[in-house]
């Protein structure tokens, strides 16, 4: 009686402070083999929007604000995987699979804090088109950058606070009764479940987040896709081009809600997931849009397109 009730009291006051990642672990030696293709994703997700990037700095036609926040997006999709899919790579070939809570703190937080963005992007490439079609003589003016800084404030202050305060509340749980998570790198989700501790608090703050950062974004882009939609039809303007545009980015818009869905429900819906699904589902979601957003919008995109064609035929007629 006394030896149990010195181990509840030890229990008690340990935490641990490092963590296991044991994504994928059931595989077995198979698991090694997910560095192939993990790896050209990553490579892949790389490349193209480095070229994205490049082409918006250097060519001068896509200087307007729509290829600037494209621009934005790419670089956003670049820092994305690179806080998680390295150490999952190393982790594949080198069993490196620990993580100090410090450094779980930190990865889940760049990931949470920069993946904000992609739908907060999205929102804005709705509002210039929302100006661009529906505001045509004032596009200027709106997409004027002390107007555009009035657009973006709330965002940035919404997403900073929101996620210092969800990785604050994690990092004050007590975590005292097992340490592995059946992820590849730190999930919000994935931590608060190891704690020994009522974490509804951390699971409401979750919730919040994402009815207040991509639900919401995406309720305010629908709505303005819609008035874009209705503007047009009712015109009687055969605008193809601003809604070929339009089409490019509510085709993003889908992939990434889709993705943010799945990914979100796999934690709630625990007995229709595998842990391989649910973590597979979480890695497709930090690298799928990251490798083929700047697909879409370079396919789709006649301008980016175009300059596209002229860096490659470059590169192609370059001496050697």
């Amino acid at each position: 009686m006394v030896l149990s009730s010195m181990q509840d009291l030890f229990a008690d006051n340990v935490s641990f402070t490092t963590f296991k990642l044991n994504g994928f672990y059931s595989l077995g030696e198979w698991r090694r083999f997910l560095f192939i293709p993990y790896f050209f994703m990553l490579l892949l997700s790389t490349t193209s929007n480095c070229i994205l990037i490049y082409l918006i700095t250097s060519q001068r036609a896509l200087h307007s604000p729509m290829f600037v926040l494209i621009g934005l997006m790419a670089i956003v999709d670049v820092f994305i995987p690179m806080f998680s899919v390295p150490h999952m790579l190393l982790s594949f070939l080198f069993d490196w699979n620990q993580i100090s809570l410090v450094g779980c703190l930190m990865q889940m937080f760049c990931n949470q804090y920069v993946a904000a963005y992609q739908s907060t992007l999205l929102l804005w490439m709705a509002l210039d088109r929302f100006f661009a079609i529906c505001r045509p003589l004032s596009y200027h003016s709106y997409m004027q950058i002390p107007n555009l800084l009035k657009f973006m404030f709330v965002p940035i202050l919404r997403n900073t606070l929101l996620n210092i305060l969800i990785v604050s509340l994690a990092g004050k749980l007590h975590f005292c009764m097992k340490n592995e998570m059946d992820h590849c790198f730190c999930e919000h989700m994935g931590l608060i479940q190891l704690a020994c501790e009522d974490t509804s608090i951390n699971n409401l703050l979750g919730l919040t987040a994402a009815l207040l950062i991509p639900a919401a974004d995406f309720v305010f882009i629908t709505v303005s896709y819609v008035m874009i939609f209705a503007s047009v039809m009712k015109s009687g303007k055969s605008s193809m081009k601003a809604i070929n545009t339009c089409i490019t980015h509510i085709i993003v818009m889908v992939f990434s809600l889709i993705f943010f869905l799945t990914a979100s429900l796999s934690y709630r819906i625990r007995n229709n997931f595998s842990s391989n699904s649910r973590t597979f589902i979480s890695t497709m979601y930090t690298l799928f849009p990251s490798c083929f957003n700047p697909i879409i919008y370079g396919v789709r995109t006649k301008e980016i397109r175009q300059q596209l064609l002229k860096f490659f035929n470059r590169v192609k007629g370059s001496p050697h």
